[in-house]
């Protein structure tokens, strides 16, 4: 027996329930349709969703068509509501305080981390401090309100109107460093070394290893001292002068931050290889080019009478080893009986202006005592022939200028 259903329709009536904001529907229509199968038939329930009430329009459509070996389903999602929440933050009123944007500052926080678990990017760090009158942003102090709405022209920890800002926090103080230009500066705040006994460490300091004897560290002034201190001044551009360096002044401040000793402004430098003696100081420098000071020795020029003549930049011309007499050439102007350089010999003399010499002798005090010429002792002169190249020449050198290459400056009197 065949059983035909032809039609079956279930009219659901519509449910409505009221809101606040107005009249919600909800329809709903189910269509069950079966035909005839060979297999046994198979009930489908259809059930009805209960009505809902919302604050939107919502429609529900389901369709389902069954036969005995499938089911298909077709839904159509709901549209989006028509309308939208909006919230609106009060402006901040001025004259009085505004607690959505005072933060207090808690054990551990930094003004970085603040920022962030505020979760607003439009707020900086940088206009946070502008805005609290920070100045380093890695200082802030446990306990103290913060102002966390910045830009608004109030200040909302105290309600006042603020004044627009700067541009930029306000930088924080520091001490700044030493000039790198003049790196023999000691830091600020740090005392520099005073007194005579200071101003010899500074000499030997400043003198060793280039022919001067290191000084007896001792706080008291004596020849050798005021000697070294003269070289010092021509050596710094500061007039020459065989007196005391006063404790505190400037010229003591100029020694006592010099690290290394310059060149004399008034050596030849532009000759190659120069000597440059001052009778001031009774010192003769010794270099090559305008940065190498090689040697500073003592010296002793001519005695008032045999007075050594000035000199600007002239050449030695002539070399004389004396390899006969052990290097010492009797001087035919001032002979003596015998090979005692106190009577005026002279060792391994270097000639310049028609025959004073820088030469080598076993007296050089800190004073002129020669007949016209620079002593030297008898091992700087040997110091000096030999960075000259002219160690192992064993016959004298005439007129061969470039051979010896030496120039010589003489200023200054005693």
């Amino acid at each position: 027996m065949v059983v035909v259903l032809v039609a079956m329709s279930v009219v659901a009536s519509a449910c409505s329930s009221g809101t606040d904001e107005g009249q919600a529907t909800t329809s709903q229509r189910e269509t069950t349709t079966e035909v005839p199968s060979t297999h046994p038939s198979t009930t489908e329930e259809t059930t009805t969703d209960p009505p809902t009430t919302s604050s939107t329009t919502t429609t529900v459509a389901e369709t389902t068509t069954s036969t005995s070996t499938s089911t298909t389903t077709t839904t159509t999602a709901p549209p989006p509501p028509t309308d939208a929440t909006t919230t609106t933050v009060a402006a901040p009123v001025a004259g009085a305080p505004n607690p959505a944007c005072i933060y207090t500052i808690q054990s551990g926080d930094s003004l970085n981390a603040i920022i962030t678990n505020l979760g607003d990017p439009a707020v900086s760090v940088d206009a946070v401090a502008l805005e609290n009158g920070i100045g380093d942003v890695n200082v802030i102090t446990t306990g103290d309100p913060l102002d966390v709405c910045p830009g608004n022209g109030i200040d909302d920890i105290s309600g006042a109107l603020r004044a627009p800002p700067d541009t930029e926090p306000p930088a924080p103080e520091t001490t700044p460093p030493p000039d790198p230009t003049t790196p023999d500066t000691v830091a600020a705040g740090t005392p520099l070394p005073s007194g005579i006994d200071a101003q010899q460490a500074k000499l030997n300091e400043l003198f060793a290893n280039k022919g001067l004897a290191p000084l007896t560290v001792d706080g008291r002034s004596g020849r050798l001292t005021r000697q070294q201190l003269c070289a010092a001044r021509v050596a710094l551009d500061i007039p020459a002068s065989r007196n005391d360096m006063v404790p505190g002044s400037l010229e003591e401040l100029a020694l006592m931050q010099t690290n290394t000793l310059p060149t004399p402004p008034t050596a030849p430098v532009q000759a190659g290889r120069w000597a440059l003696i001052d009778q001031t100081c009774q010192i003769m420098f010794v270099g090559d080019g305008p940065n190498n000071l090689v040697f500073v020795f003592p010296t002793s020029t001519g005695l008032p009478q045999y007075r050594t003549r000035d000199q600007a930049a002239s050449r030695v011309f002539r070399y004389d080893p004396a390899t006969a007499n052990g290097g010492w050439h009797d001087s035919t102007q001032y002979p003596a009986a015998s090979d005692n350089p106190l009577n005026g010999n002279m060792y391994k003399p270097l000639y310049f202006d028609n025959g004073q010499a820088i030469h080598g002798a076993n007296t050089v005090p800190t004073s002129p005592a020669s007949h016209g010429c620079a002593r030297l002792h008898v091992a700087d002169q040997d110091a000096l022939i030999n960075w000259l190249g002219l160690g192992d020449q064993k016959s004298q050198i005439w007129s061969d200028r470039g051979r010896i290459g030496l120039t010589v400056t003489i200023q200054g009197n005693y």
